[in-house]
Order: C-alpha cells, then structure tokens, then sequence
C-alpha cells in the first residue's frame, strides 16, 4: 500500500479555497490530490500530472469532473495549463521523487531488491534506460552521474567495474548492477546497502529529476494569483537544496549590489513569502512508513503579481 508522506500538512499548506483551483504535480496514486478534492466545492477545480503510465492510469479511474489528468512531467507546467485554459491558480503542491509503487514494482527496474530489468524510467514510454545509459557512457560520465547525484566516495571505483563488466556481457538487470557496486564499495554506512547510492544517482539521472525540478519551480510561482501557495516536498539533500535556494532568493528583495542610490521603493520586489518553517514528519507517521524519514516540506507564498523575470 502507498502511504502519501505528510499528507495532512501538506493539504493544509495549500490553504486550499473550496473555489479555487490547484495542481498536483505528482500524482502518485492520489493521496495528495484526493485530501484536495475533499476541500473542493463544485466550483473547485484540480490539474493532476504524472509521468508514470501506471499513475495516470490510477488518476483517470477517479470519476470527479473537477479533476484533470494529465501525461507529462511537472516540468512542462506552463504547456499544460495553457492547454487545459487555465490562466492561474491558486495552488501547486510538488510531492518530488519516487513513488513507493515505482520502488516496490521489481519490474521497474528501480530497487536492488529485486532482480529485474534495469530501467529505472518514470516515463516508460520514453527516453533512454538505465542499462542503455550504463552500455554507451564513458567512465567520466558514469563516475560524474554517481558522484554528482549520489554523493558516492567511491564513484570511480564503481565505474571502472561497470566498464569492465561490460566488455564480457551486457549489464542488464538490477541484480548486476548490484553486485558489481557491492564488490567496488569496501565500506559504508552500517543498515545501508553499498548499492543504495548508485541506484538513487542513476534513477535521478534518467529520469532528468533535479533538472525537471528546477524548470517547474519559476513556472510555478509565475502560475500562482497573489496569495497562492507552492508546496514542496522532498526527499533528499540534492532536491532540498535547489527548492530552498529558490525560495531563499525569489522571497528576498534586494538582490542588487549594496550602496546603490536606489529608494526602497524602486528596489527590486520579491516574488514570494516564507511560510513558516521546514516541516518533517513526526515520529509515528516515520514508524508508520520510514520512507518518511527523510521528507522536508518547505512553503511559500505568492506576493504580487509581477513574473519572476519582471520582478527582477
């Protein structure tokens, strides 16, 4: 059974108005987006998106004529509201990273659990595997991705024997890549498995996930009417950084060089407001679901009603 991570605060930080009209980035299979329609009236109106097939498929089972579905990374916000004829609404909630039923599918190719084609695409009906990437990059690429997305020491390392590997038999499934990681890595953090950081670098890296984040965040807050709420929770040290970087600097308004002969008035406007702080799940939901554990919801308010690009 999937678990929505903080679903309760992350409903209540939309501030969700009964006529009002929202998006669910990732929908998942709908715990955010259903806690959403609750609090919708007739008038109300949600705008789910996933990439996953199997989402897509869970979201158009729900019969709500308030609720639109549609096929396509977050990061493509802006096509798909001028598609849908929405003009700007009054909530976005990103819910970023894997879902439990993409980890908890052996077939998907993302958990070292199973032995399983190694494939790891949200998007199953597009763009290159993991294996493909694994059979063509070079040993800088594989050991930049590893590195880069899956904060690995031993990155190098791992990436010489994937080459090597490679040279007598194609890597194909989830369970060589494993093993090869676990003969690389000769020491690691006691209840982690050494493959844990190679598979999150190369999930990320197939499906473009921090790059995909940091388009949809200034489409977002360009979306947003003025009180609106961005909602954003994430699940690693990498995301986390991108979406408090954005907001640390889309909600200060002198971004200028200092001493300029400028009146506070004529100083740039910031785009959005701090709400409140950083929100982790309690103790009772990470025992519940310890995927929670490392989930970081952070808020922001729409002010004004200037795009990111004029307000600088």
């Amino acid at each position: 059974m999937h678990q929505t991570v903080l679903l309760k605060e992350a409903v209540e930080a939309l501030a969700v108005k009964p006529c009002g009209i929202y998006v669910d980035g990732t929908f998942g299979r709908g715990g955010h987006s259903r806690a959403i329609l609750e609090r919708l009236s007739d008038g109300g109106r949600l705008l789910a998106f996933d990439r996953d097939p199997q989402a897509v498929a869970a979201a158009e089972a729900i019969q709500d004529a308030r609720l639109t579905v549609r096929h396509c990374n977050f990061g493509d916000l802006s096509e798909a509201l001028r598609d849908a004829g929405i003009a700007a609404v009054d909530g976005v909630l990103l819910d970023v990273g894997v879902s439990s039923p993409q980890i908890d599918d052996g077939s998907r190719g993302f958990s070292f659990r199973f032995d399983a084609p190694l494939d790891m695409r949200m998007d199953t009906t597009q763009g290159e595997t993991a294996a493909a990437f694994l059979a063509s990059a070079d040993i800088r690429e594989i050991t930049e991705v590893i590195r880069n997305y899956g904060e690995e020491r031993f990155a190098f390392q791992i990436a010489k024997k994937i080459v090597a590997a490679r040279r007598e038999q194609p890597l194909a499934t989830t369970g060589q890549l494993a093993a090869l990681v676990r003969a690389a890595v000769r020491t690691r953090e006691p209840g982690q498995d050494p493959a844990t950081r190679t598979f999150q670098a190369l999930r990320i890296h197939v499906n473009r996930e921090l790059d995909q984040l940091a388009l949809v965040l200034p489409q977002a807050v360009n979306a947003l009417r003025h009180g609106g709420r961005l909602v954003v929770i994430s699940f690693h040290s990498l995301e986390d950084r991108i979406v408090k970087r954005f907001m640390r600097e889309q909600s200060s308004a002198d971004r200028l060089p200092k001493h300029l002969p400028l009146r506070a008035v004529e100083l740039p406007k910031p785009c959005l407001r701090l709400v409140g702080k950083p929100v982790r799940a309690g103790a009772a939901e990470v025992a519940a679901n310890p995927r929670a554990r490392s989930a970081v919801m952070r808020v922001a308010e729409r002010l004004g009603d200037l795009t990111i690009a004029e307000a600088a």
